[in-house]
């Protein structure tokens, strides 16, 4: 460690989760739409899908509050079912649902949820038509399930994203770092996510502002030859 370098504590953040938060943008449109139009949804589930990082997390937490639901591991699902078929609300949110999710317990959550009128939103990788299911009854279930893809970001909204992952923690940082950045980092939410979490790290460890040169550094670590390159004039 360098001398006079100060240890990261890792107490985290909260990322800023209220719909006025959220950055509308043309790749995430439709699935705010859809979040917004509940609870005229054409039936008792919707899917939203899309890479790491995207906002599906975010657009679930809008629609959890909105419809008073509940969120849900995937992870011992079944020995949950029985509880919650008995409950008087059945609304749920149940993010990573192509993560593994036990097969015959998704199913059996689609069936509670659809029979006791309820509502259910799952988040994903992948649309349900490309998970590898077994079940073939829970294949036929989910093709009825309309399926809302979150797309790929444009420049502007990474840099909105950027802004406001530094926000989350309560960090500042000038146009002339968020202009480097977007024009060295891979396009994508998971890779701004990543290194906003770098750039916080190496700025407490050096105890340095978050500065382009900073921010060249911590790149030329991360994302391969190239990061360290002047950037374009203007």
């Amino acid at each position: 460690m360098r001398p006079g370098a100060q240890i990261p504590l890792g107490l985290g953040h909260r990322p800023a989760m209220a719909e006025e938060d959220f950055l509308e943008a043309p790749c995430n449109a439709e699935a705010l739409a859809w979040v917004r139009r509940w609870p005229d949804w054409p039936g008792p589930a919707l899917a939203v899908y899309g890479p790491p990082g995207c906002g599906k997390s975010h657009l679930a937490a809008l629609w959890r509050r909105r419809a008073q639901a509940e969120a849900l591991a995937t992870a011992g699902l079944a020995s949950l079912l029985p509880a919650l078929s008995a409950r008087a609300s059945l609304r749920f949110v149940l993010d990573d649902a192509d993560g593994g999710t036990d097969e015959r317990a998704l199913l059996h959550l689609l069936n509670i949820v659809a029979e006791g009128g309820g509502a259910l939103l799952l988040t994903a990788r992948e649309a349900p038509a490309r998970w590898p299911l077994r079940l073939a009854d829970l294949s036929s279930r989910l093709a009825a399930v309309p399926a809302v893809a979150v797309g790929a970001p444009d420049e502007a909204l990474i840099g909105a994203v950027l802004v406001k992952l530094f926000a989350d923690r309560q960090l500042r940082v000038g146009r002339e770092v968020v202009a480097f950045a977007l024009s060295r980092m891979e396009r994508s939410f998971d890779a701004a996510r990543r290194l906003v979490a770098a750039v916080d790290e190496e700025a407490l460890t050096a105890r340095r502002p978050i500065t382009v040169p900073l921010v060249r550094a911590v790149l030329g670590r991360t994302e391969g030859a190239g990061a360290g390159d002047e950037p374009p004039a203007g």
